[in-house]
């Protein structure tokens, strides 16, 4: 036998390293997209997927199998989402040929005000407990988009998550390790370890999972509807339970809850139309990036360099500072959307940039007044829906009504305790909200459907990916597994104030020596593993006639079509 030569040991290796290469050239980890002509559909969890593809394949639309994929993670990924939170929806309507909006949040009791936070001496609204509990507006935004847009009976519609409930599914690595993060501060709330730490614990990687409690729940809303969940037993059993927790959340504030029809608010970039809701969610804040990027040569700077880095943490800055001082519930103050996201606003805003050193602190501007899931359906008549949903906080307020199978939301958070402020706590006021769907089309044409999760994390998110596909040429699946930034420490709508910079976490494909010229322009760099977002994507290519789908390779996330 001939002796192996570290030279010729070389070469066969190279062969074998080189034929596993991306044939793209790219130099991080990807892999490709799924492409399929009837329909797709792209979730956070590989079974929800499959849920959303059976309801195509039954002969639902993409509203219905958005809507049956949202029930299915509420009890898959409780630590995301779940009926006890609010839903937001931006949905292309193959009939009409047009986008829709949906703002599907509920508002905060009417029996507290902002007094009792004074008297109480209050300097925030607490993460947990009762008292951040607002109206959960998802079951009515099921509701809402079904009565105008679904096919199904939604007792088929939620058969899938009834069945997943009473029956059980195995819980994957990544929600077992945050449904153990949440329990260790949760436990302590009543109903919670009762509903979700069955064994005294919680559920471990593999363990079949089964929660009884929604599965009742959901044949109640199955049966009753929407009015089941606002003005039946349910709404009874979450009033009751709130007030002896010592929270104000009633039966009439249930009740009394409606979602909303909005429109998604659009801005041109480079002959994309990229659109968003307006406030009282942050999607406002991507566009405002988006329309800085665009008087940079972003192409030019080059993906992962210093210039674009720089030139992106800025905008987001900019961008922020306006967050926080104008973005509430427009119900209860004017807010100057058409100016926030102008190209004249935008060339002002660009001015305050300076390219060789980062900015400690950015004024707001001056204007005339006024953990999560995303999912991703689309049908073969053209439908395509971009949902989100969330408890915030994960797995929520910890507030668990008895025997009901989900935890309450603590999206009331979110609201300031400064006087004047824009996002001040009032009664019956919906929160600032972080969870935002996307959609870009071109030429007036459905072109694609899009979200990324993750809080603040969200718009820069959604900027992050528009840049990488338009400016940097990658396609829907490359876009979402390109390394990340995250800049964290601006302004915040619930008071807090920038006024060091913030600092800046990147992803572990971004090279030491751009870390380096980062430090050096005064950013400051943070190390985090985590908190990058959660992706998900439709594209239609209306010449082929078919769909690509791209899903979080950072997550259990699934893209599938047939």
């Amino acid at each position: 036998m001939k002796k192996i030569t570290p030279l010729f040991f070389l070469l066969i290796l190279s062969i074998f390293v080189n034929a596993q290469d991306r044939i793209t050239g790219l130099n991080f980890t990807t892999r490709s997209e799924v492409i399929a002509q009837n329909g797709m559909a792209c979730t956070s969890q590989p079974l929800a997927t499959q849920v959303a593809l059976d309801i195509l394949k039954a002969g639902g639309n993409a509203i219905d199998a958005a809507i049956a994929a949202n029930a299915t993670l509420g009890l898959m990924e409780p630590t995301g989402c779940g009926i006890g939170g609010d839903i937001f929806v931006i949905l292309w309507d193959a009939k009409t040929q047009k986008l829709y909006g949906l703002n599907g949040s509920g508002r905060s009791p009417k029996s507290l005000n902002l007094d009792y936070f004074k008297e109480n001496k209050f300097d925030k609204i607490p993460s947990f407990g009762p008292l951040p509990v607002s109206v959960p507006g998802c079951v009515d935004g099921w509701f809402t988009l079904h009565d105008r847009f679904g096919k199904m009976e939604m007792a088929d519609i939620l058969n899938p998550a009834i069945q997943y409930a009473k029956n059980g599914f195995p819980v994957s690595e990544l929600i077992s390790y945050y449904m153990n993060a949440s329990g260790n501060r949760l436990k302590k709330y009543k109903g919670f370890a009762e509903t979700y730490m069955p064994n005294g614990k919680m559920p471990q990687k593999g363990e079949i999972f089964k929660n009884p409690y929604l599965a009742n729940t959901y044949k109640k809303i199955a049966k009753g509807g929407r009015d089941a969940f606002y003005k039946g037993d349910i709404a009874k059993t979450i009033s009751k339970y709130i007030k002896e927790q010592g929270g104000f959340l009633s039966y009439e504030d249930l009740a009394s809850h409606k979602s909303e029809w909005v429109d998604p608010i659009p801005i041109d970039y480079r002959g994309y139309t990229v659109w968003e809701l307006p406030p009282n969610g942050q999607g406002t804040a991507a566009l405002q990036i988006l329309n800085i990027l665009k008087y940079h040569d972003i192409a030019k700077m080059g993906f992962g360099s210093t210039d674009y880095l720089h030139t992106f943490i800025e905008a987001k800055k900019l961008a922020f500072e306006d967050r926080a001082k104008f973005y509430c519930d427009p119900d209860f103050s004017k807010i100057p959307i058409r100016q926030l996201i102008s190209n004249e606003y935008a060339l002002e805003r660009k001015k305050l940039i300076n390219p060789k050193r980062a900015a400690k602190e950015y004024p707001a501007g001056e204007l005339e007044q006024g953990n999560t899931i995303y999912l991703t359906i689309a049908d073969k008549e053209g439908n395509m829906v971009s949902l989100i949903q969330s408890n915030y906080r994960g797995m929520g307020s910890g507030m668990t009504p008895d025997k009901l199978g989900f935890v309450l939301q603590d999206r009331g958070e979110l609201f300031s305790l400064e006087e004047g402020h824009a996002n001040v706590y009032a009664p019956e006021k919906r929160p600032f909200h972080t969870i935002i769907p996307a959609f870009i089309t071109k030429n007036g044409k459905p072109f694609i459907s899009f979200g990324l999760m993750g809080g603040s994390m969200q718009p820069q998110g959604h900027a992050q990916i528009v840049t990488n596909l338009i400016d940097f040429g990658m396609n829907l699946q490359e876009a979402g597994d390109a390394p990340r930034l995250r800049h964290g420490g601006s302004s915040q709508p619930t008071g807090e104030k920038m006024t060091d910079g913030g600092w800046v976490s990147l992803e572990s494909d971004f090279s030491y020596q751009v870390i380096r010229e980062l430090l050096q322009k005064g950013h400051k760099i943070k190390f985090d593993a985590g908190g990058y977002g959660g992706y998900q994507a439709i594209m239609y290519d209306a010449e082929k006639g078919v769909y690509f789908g791209a899903s979080e390779s950072r997550k259990d996330g699934q893209a599938a079509g047939y």
